[in-house]
């Protein structure tokens, strides 16, 4: 039997769609949308061009197609959901660029479309720490009372020279005041990280791990940089290579990362995901369900759960 108290697998993390089953008992998916959004470090506001590793769509390739409405595009990802998992609930996931960086009457109106469909049960919105003013703080917490709602805050490194060179044009500071903001309000939220971010050590990225778990977020995201053709990264490293991580010092990365967050933080994405034509380096993010495995088989190996090092 598996000695990690949220797992019923093989699993020493605690799985996202585990964390769903239990509290909708039932599968649950995610349905990625594009809903037109931009960014205020692509249309100027803070800067210009975004951060140098998102692509075109703005970190939503898997998303529906923009040219598309909103319930057109959920019905289209919802017909291919249904063909793994029948009878499934459904959360509708506003991925692409940042989901909160328009008037709370636009966001009300392109939230609660998706909210109102049969067998939705609630919504993640993905954004950044510097697109949540008040009004829309107050917005999202009386959408909170009535849907499950999680804010999913892009962080990606606490370390500010990388987060500079990354073009991610907000402060640390910013991302803590904004965290805390949602809390006061019993937001759940979950936290991106970027494992491989460009000359960051493996203990700039264990340190990143270490000061997340000391905080109050409810979930996290660990992805794999991967640098894609037409981004900002892609010209840095054809000029000036650096290192990629091999999948083996990636998962001795990951593993390390996990023992030192909290049990009960659940995990949302383990590695990247990125659509093979468009892809660069490193190519072993092509075979995600390997990752998958090498990092559950790597844990075995080193006898470790998530949290075994969080009072050390």
């Amino acid at each position: 039997m598996n000695k990690f108290r949220y797992s019923n697998s093989n699993k020493r993390y605690y799985t996202l769609d585990y964390f769903l089953k239990n509290k909708f008992n039932s599968k649950v998916c995610k349905i990625s949308l594009n809903a037109g959004f931009t960014c205020p470090n692509i249309d100027g506001t803070k800067g210009r061009g975004g951060c140098i590793y998102c692509s075109p769509s703005g970190s939503g390739d898997y998303a529906g197609c923009p040219n598309d409405d909103l319930i057109k595009q959920f019905y289209d990802i919802k017909k291919i959901m249904d063909k793994k998992w029948e009878n499934s609930k459904y959360i509708g996931y506003f991925q692409a660029h940042s989901n909160t960086y328009a008037p709370v009457n636009i966001l009300k109106n392109k939230y609660e479309c998706i909210l109102n469909l049969p067998n939705v049960v609630g919504l993640f919105i993905a954004t950044r720490p510097d697109c949540i003013n008040d009004e829309c703080l107050d917005y999202l917490e009386e959408l909170n009372k009535k849907t499950y709602l999680t804010i999913e805050l892009g962080l990606q490194t606490i370390h500010e020279k990388t987060s500079k060179l990354i073009n991610r044009c907000h402060s640390l500071k910013c991302f803590e005041d904004t965290l805390f903001k949602l809390k006061e309000r019993n937001i759940n939220v979950v936290v991106h990280i970027i494992n491989g971010l460009p000359y960051e050590t493996k203990d700039d990225m264990i340190e990143t791990a270490k000061y997340l778990s000391k905080l109050p977020i409810d979930g996290i995201k660990i992805h794999m940089l991967h640098i894609l053709k037409n981004t900002s990264l892609a010209k840095m490293y054809e000029k000036t290579p650096f290192h990629v991580l091999s999948k083996e010092e990636y998962i001795d990365i990951v593993c390390t990362q996990l023992e030192y967050l909290r049990e009960d933080i659940v995990i949302h994405r383990i590695t990247g995901d990125p659509k093979i034509e468009d892809l660069i380096a490193p190519t072993f993010l092509t075979k995600k369900f390997c990752v998958l495995n090498d990092i559950d088989k790597e844990m075995v190996k080193r006898d470790i759960y998530q949290g075994d090092k969080v009072n050390i």
